[in-house]
């Protein structure tokens, strides 16, 4: 059984390394002409190390003092950034942030938490969605399922 913060994914692909997603992030900073400041890549690497979802108070712990001990307003801004860009993703049941793997592919990701156990699975979806309204593009979206997992479901 997984605890609420291990994330599993069923699909057959590679999961980029955290350095790998480093690397992505940056070049979508500057596609994107954003700046990806000391503090931005501090937050997104520790989330991206994480083996699950981060809380932004756990955040604030993990920062490093060279980076002057930002308040929780200046953390919640980087998240910002980060989830604008679809760097991150919320997880709004777990209010927290996981780094999107850009190597899988489609823009929807989906998550599967457990109100039992509070295990988390993380899916991605393709593209096509059949009810998006003409002429609307979607840039990024994260679907959220609850209910029970597999062993809470027994």
């Amino acid at each position: 059984m997984m605890s609420g913060s291990e994330v599993n994914c069923k699909h057959d692909h590679e999961h980029q390394s955290p350095a790998q997603m480093m690397q992505a992030a940056r070049q979508i900073c500057e596609e994107k002409g954003r700046r990806f400041t000391p503090l931005r890549e501090h937050v997104f690497s520790l989330i991206s190390h994480g083996s699950g979802p981060v809380k932004a108070y756990d955040l604030l712990d993990k920062l490093k003092p060279e980076l002057g001990s930002p308040k929780p307003p200046t953390v919640y801004r980087a998240l910002e950034f980060l989830a604008e860009l679809g760097l991150v993703h919320r997880v709004e049941a777990l209010n927290a942030y996981v780094a999107c793997d850009h190597s899988i592919g489609g823009n929807i990701a989906e998550f599967f938490i457990c109100e039992n156990c509070k295990s988390f699975q993380e899916r991605h979806a393709n593209d096509h969605v059949d009810c998006v309204p003409e002429g609307f593009v979607i840039s990024r979206s994260v679907i959220e399922h609850y209910g029970l997992c597999k062993n809470c479901a027994v």
